[in-house]
């Protein structure tokens, strides 16, 4: 072999190994191009998810939403939005105002124990009602059953007064009424079950659509917003008012739990 093929071979080779190392550098360049590319995605696709929970943590509930949502009353109720419900004789002279909130269990034994004699003394005209409902124990615990409950509650107003008392003792009733750590007012599935208790509202399709279709949710939320805002100082329920004076059955406030203790405060309020 000549000096001349042996440099022309060497040159060759070298010539090889530079173009290989250029197509290695090149894929090399690559490769780094591709990780930084899937880097970023990872880091936008990180900040997009971040950014999605903080706007969904942001975002409104739906009860919440309903704030200001355009409320559709029920029959039988007066005021703005429909939140001044006052049911009983028009001869009756004085007005009892009722707070109650429908997981409250202290509103259950209430009714439970009292409830009887409120609708009796509501149907002999000894005093009106008005009705008004809170939602405070749901926002205590992130439920909703408080809230369904009320608009369910105001669909059964729209069917009638009567209506509207049987289902809420019904609720209130021992058998009905969940532990205020069971969110079962939620179920509208539940409520309407409920609801077949009531004569008047046993297999009623139009409060059954009403309570399925969320109907009086806004009127729900509306009415809540009167216990916040009370002018009469209630912050618990169940609480009794008449004449703006808040009846308590003792000197720490508590309400009349006992036929005995609600008689004596009404009639003595009844009288001043």
């Amino acid at each position: 072999m000549s000096k001349r093929n042996t440099q022309s071979a060497k040159t060759a080779a070298r010539e090889r190994l530079r173009q290989e190392r250029e197509r290695q550098a090149k894929r090399d360049k690559a490769r780094r191009q591709l990780i930084v590319a899937g880097s970023v995605v990872a880091v936008l696709a990180a900040a997009g998810g971040i950014g999605y929970a903080v706007v969904q943590m942001n975002k409104p509930s739906y009860w919440e939403g309903l704030k200001d949502a355009s409320v559709v009353a029920p029959a039988n109720t007066t005021g703005t939005k429909g939140t001044t419900v006052v049911l009983g004789k028009d001869t009756a002279k004085k007005t009892l105002k009722v707070y109650e909130d429908p997981r409250c269990p202290v509103c259950a034994q209430f009714e439970q124990t009292v409830g009887t004699t409120v609708k009796k003394d509501l149907d002999d005209g000894k005093f009106k009602i008005q009705y008004v409902g809170a939602t405070f124990i749901d926002n205590h615990d992130n439920g909703e059953g408080s809230k369904n409950a009320l608009s369910a509650l105001g669909a059964a107003l729209n069917v009638s007064p009567e209506a509207f008392f049987e289902y809420k003792t019904a609720l209130y009733s021992a058998k009905w009424h969940p532990d205020e750590q069971a969110d079962k007012f939620k179920d509208d599935s539940y409520l309407i079950k409920v609801a077949d208790t009531v004569p008047a509202l046993k297999g009623n399709a139009k409060f059954q659509d009403a309570v399925k279709k969320g109907t009086y949710d806004a009127w729900a939320m509306a009415m809540s917003k009167t216990f916040d805002d009370n002018k009469d100082g209630v912050s618990g329920t169940p609480s009794f008012v008449m004449d703006g004076k808040k009846l308590t059955a003792d000197s720490q406030g508590n309400p009349p739990m006992s036929v005995a203790d609600f008689n004596r405060v009404v009639d003595a309020a009844l009288k001043g």
